[in-house]
């Protein structure tokens, strides 16, 4: 049986780029960042969700080409405010492919953004 979710795979372009973002805009840590022949690969994780991680993965041979929309459709992020969020976000120059919060299938809030690499991102306010 699936026990939870374990991590999320994102192909990046530059990995020390995508280390800084997902660090300085969200407040991950890097848990172990490593090489392979072909590839480099990092691990990140949230202090308050150790066991969930984000791991990036950049290609140092490029033999395969990716889609722009790549396997994972998005990555989705809890918060407390999305308003508050928002406003953060756009002070550090995230664009939102919508100029609207739109609602989730629960009642929540949600929108869409794009990472460093065009991979797509989402806040999400649960119902309270």
């Amino acid at each position: 049986m699936i026990r939870k979710m374990e991590h999320v795979a994102i192909m990046v372009r530059d990995m020390d780029q995508s280390i800084r973002f997902y660090s300085e805009i969200f407040g991950f840590n890097v848990r172990l960042r490593g090489s392979k022949p072909d590839r480099e690969m990092a691990f990140l994780y949230l202090e308050a969700q150790p066991d969930m991680e984000i791991e990036l993965i950049q290609e140092k041979i490029s033999t395969v080409e990716y889609i722009e929309t790549g396997i994972v459709n998005h990555l989705a992020f809890t918060v407390e405010n999305i308003d508050e969020t928002i406003q953060f976000l756009k002070e550090k120059e995230i664009v939102f492919t919508s100029d609207e919060v739109k609602p989730t299938l629960e009642g929540g809030r949600m929108i869409l953004f794009h990472g460093p690499n065009q991979e797509l991102l989402q806040l999400v306010e649960r119902v309270k």
